[in-house]
Formats: structure tokens, C-alpha cells, sequence
């Protein structure tokens, strides 16, 4: 799992015992005790498709990478090896 995955969670650790019980309170009261539960189930699934989303784009992007990266080079296939023959500057001649 990538290290900052639960970095936009984080702010749940500073919450004391008061906070998350005034906050399930205030749940409790929008949604009525008998809707809680299935809201919670709808969240989770919906988290749960998100990150499986998340982790198929990422495996996919990382695959192409490093398809890319194994690829085998031609020469002049990337701007760094791209070189345009240089040609010599002709100069006039100079008189004496």
C-alpha cells in the first residue's frame, strides 16, 4: 500500500473520545439509527472501489513505464539521442 494512503485520515488520531461521540451523535440525528448502518455499508464500498481503482491505474502506469523502459532503442528515438549531422561552417576566404 503506497506510504501516505491514510495521510487524509490522519486527522482522526487527534480526535478524543468527547468528539467522535458528538460526531456520532450528530450522525445518529441526520440519518436515524435504522439508515446508519447502510450508510456506513455504502461508504465502505464505495472506499473500497476507489482504492482498487487507485491501485489498478497505478499498476497500470507503472507497467507501461517499465515496458517503456525495456524497450528496445533505435537510434535517434529520443530527443537525447537525436543528433543532426553537423556541417562545417564554410568561411570565406580571407585575402591578405
Amino acid at each position: 500500500m503506497h506510504p501516505h494512503a491514510y495521510d487524509s485520515l490522519a486527522f482522526i488520531g487527534n480526535l478524543g473520545w468527547q468528539e467522535m461521540l458528538i460526531i456520532l451523535v450528530i450522525l445518529l440525528l441526520l440519518f436515524g439509527a435504522k439508515r446508519l448502518p447502510d450508510l456506513a455499508r455504502s461508504i465502505g464500498k464505495s472506499m473500497k472501489e476507489f482504492k482498487k481503482a487507485t491501485s489498478e491505474a497505478e499498476s497500470t502506469f507503472k507497467e507501461a513505464l517499465r515496458e517503456d523502459e525495456n524497450k528496445p532503442r533505435t537510434e535517434g528515438s529520443t530527443p537525447e539521442q537525436k543528433s543532426e549531422p553537423k556541417q562545417e561552417a564554410k568561411r570565406p576566404a580571407e585575402k591578405a
